[in-house]
This record gives structure tokens, sequence and C-alpha cells, in this order.
């Protein structure tokens, strides 16, 4: 949850080696590949074009990756983005989006290295992308906005209305739109831009979503559950996958069945009519950030934590070559029943608590009470964030979760998010206290 910067300028160093020895692979013939590795940071973002044979990945590494699935070589590195490429959707014909914490979009030729085109989109980082017929395609941000595009990337329509991030968006089967938010209400927008929306409330707030043929809307909860509207408006109903919010969602070109991924990297996958999980797909413990379906439905792609693509059997659940174990125990099971390890539980992903943690896509916290801001070593912060002058304490802690990281850290990247309860607060701060204790 202190995750004031994500460090893209570290990761993108320490791609820019990765980058070249990818490339040299890719034009010496490397054997077939069963995982897809060349990212520095974790994946935020997977996209597989229509025609099975090429997909785009883009990371915290600021970097996008273009890849022939057949060989699993790296055709080429891209790069448009200054920060987190944090979402990637295919347009046909080779063509790929990527959208950025830079709230930029970058549209990608079927060759080459160069975008064809660069929009300055959103306010705040972008964080999905959909496509929709005839090449159009829309985008979701932290600015609380979407916005629809032409194929050329030009905008058609801007849809306002969220209170704060706006973090899913998918396309009708009818025609309009849907909008998931961190408010906790999905949006539904007719195709005649004189309709207002229909406004549905959840009981949690909702990360990615998406609509199957038959216009039946799942969306992914923080609450660890899949909750199932219809294409009206009506609550059909929920299936809850884990205790951690879910954090990727993905849904088979038959529409029937849907894979979520959570913060503890396992990614369940559930049959559309019933409900039921048929199955669970068991990775190395780390977040998986991102999920896609192969065009024919045979295999999903996860990108998570470890900073690579994992290929799976979407029949059997398999995973397609070992999976090597790498988060090891819960580091949240020795404060087991205590709130203030429950409010922090989905900052776990980008945060360590120990002396041998180190640092992820946000600083280590070992030992932040006392610590002047921006001061972790070997993690490089934003200039506005070395700029400030505050000492981590219980009071500033508390304060940043009471008023909201943009108002209490100008200029910070870390997402938007308040904790409202005076009591989850104290919880909070006494448990980093104890967890973050030098040993």
């Amino acid at each position: 949850m202190i995750r004031p910067d994500h460090a893209p300028r570290r990761f993108a160093r320490a791609m820019r080696g990765l980058a070249a020895l990818f490339l040299t692979l890719s034009l010496t013939g490397a054997p077939e590949a069963q995982e897809l590795r060349g990212h520095g940071g974790p994946v935020r973002a997977i996209a597989v074009d229509p025609a099975g044979e090429v997909a785009l990945t883009g990371s915290f590494d600021t970097s996008a990756i273009r890849w022939r699935l057949a060989s699993g070589v790296a055709e080429a590195v891209l790069r448009a983005h200054d920060g987190s490429v944090n979402a990637a959707v295919a347009l046909g014909e080779g063509r790929f989006a990527t959208g950025g914490e830079d709230g930029r979009i970058a549209i990608w030729p079927a060759a080459g290295r160069t975008p064809e085109r660069v929009i300055v989109a959103h306010e705040a980082p972008i964080v999905a992308l959909t496509a929709g017929p005839d090449g159009t395609f829309a985008s979701a941000a932290w600015d609380g906005t979407a916005a629809l595009w032409s194929p050329q990337g030009e905008e058609r329509r801007r849809l306002g209305g969220h209170q704060g991030n706006v973090n899913g968006v998918a396309f009708m089967p009818a025609g309009g739109l849907v909008t998931s938010g961190y408010d906790a209400t999905l949006r539904l927008w007719p195709q005649d831009p004189a309709r207002p929306p229909v406004v549905v409330t959840l009981p949690t707030p909702l990360n990615g979503v998406v609509v199957a043929p038959d216009g039946e809307i799942v969306v992914a909860g923080a609450d660890g559950k899949l909750h199932f509207v219809s294409a009206t408006g009506e609550v059909l109903g929920e299936r809850e996958v884990g205790p951690t919010p879910l954090i990727a969602l993905a849904l088979s070109p038959d529409g029937k069945r849907v894979a979520a991924g959570g913060i503890r990297g396992d990614v369940a996958i559930v049959e559309r009519s019933t409900r039921a999980v048929v199955a669970t797909l068991v990775g190395p413990g780390l977040p998986v950030w991102s999920l896609a379906f192969s065009p024919d439905g045979g295999e999903i792609y996860s990108g998570g934590g470890d900073r690579m693509v994992r290929r799976w059997d979407a029949r059997t659940g398999e995973h397609i070559g070992a999976v090597i174990p790498q988060a090891g125990e819960d580091p949240l099971a020795a404060f087991s029943g205590e709130r203030g390890a429950e409010v922090f539980r989905a900052c776990a992903a980008c945060h360590t608590l120990t002396p041998d943690g180190g640092n992820r896509a946000g600083p280590t916290l070992y030992g932040i009470f006392g610590r002047r801001i921006a001061s972790a070593p070997g993690y490089d912060y934003s200039p506005a964030l070395r700029a400030l002058s505050i000492v981590w304490s219980g009071q500033t802690i508390a304060r940043l979760f009471e008023i909201g990281p943009n108002a209490y850290l100008p200029g910070t990247k870390m997402p938007e998010q308040r904790v409202t309860s005076e009591a989850d607060r104290q919880a909070l701060v006494d448990f980093l206290r104890k967890a973050t204790a030098p040993r």
C-alpha cells in the first residue's frame, strides 16, 4: 500500500541487456519455449492476435515485447511509454495497442519498432484496453474515465461518472460499453450517447470486466469473488474464488469459461453456466497480473510477478512445463487473524516486510518507522518524492491513507486508495510497526 513509485527507470536499465539477448536468440533460431521470458519486471498485460501466431506483452519495466508463439521467441522490444505498460489489446492484422502509466496509448504496426501513433489519452494511468467491432477499441484509466477510439486512434466518445479509478472496460454484444470501477459500480453505457448509463452497485471495489457473447457480464472483485450481472443490469450471482482480490480476468473465445487470477498466484477457471470452478492453475505463488486465452481456447497465458508469461492447458489446467515455486510460504501466515494483516494483504504483492525481502514494484517496508520518504536503499524514486521531507511514523502512515496518496504525496504514482475506517488505519499501523521492526 505504501507504493509511491513503480521504479520504471530501474526496470528499464535491466531490460536493455535482456532485450539484446532475446533479439539475438530470435536471429539464431532459439528452441521452442514453454514460457515467454524477457521482461525485467512483472508482466502487467498480455494480448494475443486473432490468428494465434503473435502475442504482445507489457510490463512494469516500461517495455512491450512482441512474441512469436510457436517458438516463444521475442521478435521485438517496443518502447513508447514513460512508465509501466499496464494494458495491451490486439487490433487485428498483427496490429496492437498498449496503454501506459503515463496515460498514453501507443498503436503498433504488425512489423517494426516504431508506433504508428501515440495518443495522449488520459490524465492518469491507463489500466485496461479492449477491442470492439471494426477495429475500434476502448480504454479505462484512473482519471475516472473510459474512452472509445477509432482504429486510427481518434477519440469517438468519453465516458465519465465513476468516482475514482476505472479499472475495466468491455464492449457489449448489442452495442455500447460496460465499465467497472474502484467505486464498486458497474456502468452500462448504451450505444446512444444521449441515454444515461445503467448503474449497478456491488458490495466491493471492482477490477477487470468481461462480457460473454450472450451479454452476461462478469467482473472481478476486490473481495476475491466473481460477480455476474445481466446485460440489463440485474445482479445474477457471485462465485468466491479466494480470500484475496482478483486482479486479472479473461474470457474464453466461446464465452463459456472465465479465468480469474489473484495476488497469491493461482488462477481459477470457472464454468460460466454453473459458476463452478472446474480447474485451478497452481503457479509459483506470485501475483498474476494478466491473463489471456489463445484464439482456439486451448491455452491460457498468465503473466505475473516472476517476470515471465506461463502457458497452461486450458482444458486440463496443467502447466506446460515445470512450475518452480518462488514465493515460499505466505508472508502473512504468522499474523493470521490480525485485522491489520488483512488490511495489508492487498499490498503484499508490491512490498516486502523482512530484511531479506528486498524491493519489488514498491520499496521494502522493512524498517520504515523513522525512515525518511524516498530513502529505501536500492529503490529508484521519482524526483517528486525525493523532494518531500516526510518521515514515516504511525501518524504519517495513518494520514496517508486517511486523505489518500494524491493529496498527501503530490507527484506520486501510487494508486489512489484510502482506508476510511479509523480503526482499520490504526490496525494497519500497529501491524506494520510489529512486522517491519528491525531484527
